[in-house]
């Protein structure tokens, strides 16, 4: 979760936070599992100044009535943390990816050509397709990156878009303006 979201929050499942008004008109959640561990993603991502605060808490009196099993709740866990990573840092994400299997068909490749040299390489053709293969896919995941990179810079702007909108909405001097506005045109 720190990595992800480039923090070092220690509770990070944790239900319980404290908003800014000025964090909160910025958060924009679109997971329906918890917005817990998004929120924090996205205020790493975003720069919005966090702490944790330790509080006391009771003794576990009866099961969590949110998940059935530890293991369940560290799935869609991971699945949330996975998806809002891709979201703020596709480049990142999909370089990686597409970096390991670019590796792997160069190291194959080699491999293929180590026994060319040593007069083997007929044995060996299906290295060499899966070579390309891999190296291919490589570059397509980069490409991939390259893509939802660009996506993630007009995310970016529609999230700066929306908080504006979010803000002139909010702005007790609009809304007396909107609502005198309103019995105005219901007087003509």
């Amino acid at each position: 979760m720190r990595v992800a979201s480039g923090t070092d929050i220690p509770d990070a499942p944790s239900g319980f936070r404290a908003y800014s008004r000025e964090a909160a008109l910025r958060m924009n959640v679109v997971n329906e599992y918890t917005y817990t561990l998004e929120t924090i993603i996205q205020a790493g991502h975003n720069k919005i100044a966090m702490t944790s605060v330790p509080i006391r808490t009771n003794a576990e009196t009866r099961p969590s009535r949110l998940f059935s099993s530890m293991w369940k709740y560290m799935k869609r866990s991971a699945t949330v943390i996975t998806r809002s990573f891709v979201m703020y840092s596709p480049l990142k994400f999909f370089s990686i990816v597409g970096g390991i299997l670019f590796l792997l068909g160069a190291i194959l490749g080699i491999r293929f050509l180590v026994f060319m040299a040593m007069g083997d390489g007929h044995g060996h053709v299906q290295s060499l397709i899966l070579t390309a293969i891999l190296i291919m896919l490589g570059f397509q995941t980069i490409t991939i990156g390259l893509l939802g990179d660009t996506i993630a810079a007009n995310r970016k702007i529609l999230e700066d878009v929306q908080y504006r909108v979010r803000k002139m909405d909010c702005d007790p001097k609009r809304r007396r303006i909107k609502s005198h506005e309103k019995k105005s045109d219901s007087g003509h």
